[in-house]
């Protein structure tokens, strides 16, 4: 038995684009938006996902927030089931709990997740309104918090730049996007990957092949690679863990959004390494109740109905992890 096939290709052929210019205001900021813009369009039609350097996010704050996750991870299993996952979507998920698919098998990962931090007294949460919820803080641990609350919310810094340049990539106001933002619904993972024995055949994965639910993902590879990208050149193709960046995929809120101008691409996880991997995606996404209606060119037909922000996550949580059913 062997693993799934990828092509290693070499890292040269992947864009990895320079965002420091969306960090910077000055006489010279429209000029690096468009170019930024241009550069994440012609990336996405090549090959269909690219990196960000010069993003922002300061090296110690990722350090942090990786050596916090893999302390947690490296728990006895009652510790971490003392914050098992909340029906809303917060805390630990176990190895068997999160597959992509009802054909897959269940993926070979550990999850912690958070979100906006906010308590069960807030009104939107209390009525049931949003999906916003108490993130699960662990008591054994208090420094996890801290660590990946700051990741967070660095993290949004520079991708509601990355919204703006998106929306100049389509020539429509630059604000179109991000307007909707004041209590957005982005989650944060934490995903704990052990090594993965060829001999359990190439239908197991890390991450079964699947497209991601919100806006934007932006992957933090903390150790070694692992991410496999099914690009435009309708091929498997590897990921290189690239230091300094993180990889950045559309999903499919933003794929509707667009009308499919940028388009969200496949991707799985296979940890070849022999090593434990770690990772840490941020899934970026506008408030619960951002009405998403295609933006269409002159002429054009949208090709999906509007639908909330919300209301379209919720329903992909409920097609992908066990415990939305129990």
């Amino acid at each position: 038995m062997a693993y799934q096939e990828v092509k290693d290709i070499d890292v040269q052929e992947i864009p990895v684009i320079d965002v420091a210019p969306l960090l910077a205001p000055g006489p010279g900021a429209q000029h690096g938006l468009g170019r930024v813009a241009d550069a994440m369009l012609e990336a996405s039609q090549r090959i269909g996902f690219f990196y960000i350097r010069n993003h922002g996010v300061a090296p110690e704050v990722l350090q942090a927030a990786a050596a916090q996750s893999m302390a947690f991870f490296r728990r006895p299993a009652q510790d971490k089931l003392a914050v098992r996952v909340s029906p809303k979507h917060r805390g630990f998920i176990p190895v068997g709990e999160a597959k992509m698919y009802s054909s897959a098998r269940p993926d070979l990962k550990e999850s912690f997740v958070w979100g906006l931090d906010v308590n069960a007294g807030d009104p939107d949460v209390a009525a049931g309104r949003t999906l916003l919820a108490p993130n699960r803080w662990p008591a054994f641990q208090p420094e996890l918090r801290g660590a990946l609350n700051r990741c967070f919310d660095d993290c949004h810094r520079i991708a509601w730049q990355l919204m703006r340049a998106f929306a100049v990539a389509l020539r429509i106001p630059e604000d179109y996007f991000v307007r909707s933002i004041g209590r957005p619904v982005s989650r944060g993972t934490a995903v704990y990957y052990p090594p993965q024995e060829p001999e359990r055949g190439d239908d197991q994965f890390g991450v079964a092949p699947h497209t991601d639910y919100g806006c934007l993902t932006f992957v933090h590879q903390a150790n070694v690679g692992g991410l496999e990208v099914f690009g435009r050149s309708q091929e498997w193709v590897l990921a290189h863990r690239i230091e300094g960046t993180f990889v950045v995929n559309v999903g499919d809120l933003l794929a509707r959004w667009t009308n499919d101008r940028f388009r969200s691409t496949p991707h799985r996880v296979v940890n070849r390494s022999g090593e434990e991997r770690l990772s840490i995606a941020m899934f970026i996404d506008p408030d619960n109740d951002t009405l998403i209606e295609p933006v269409c060119e002159p002429g054009e037909t949208p090709r999906y109905p509007p639908v909330t922000c919300g209301d379209y996550i919720r329903g992909r949580y409920d097609k992908s992890f066990a415990y939305r059913g129990a």
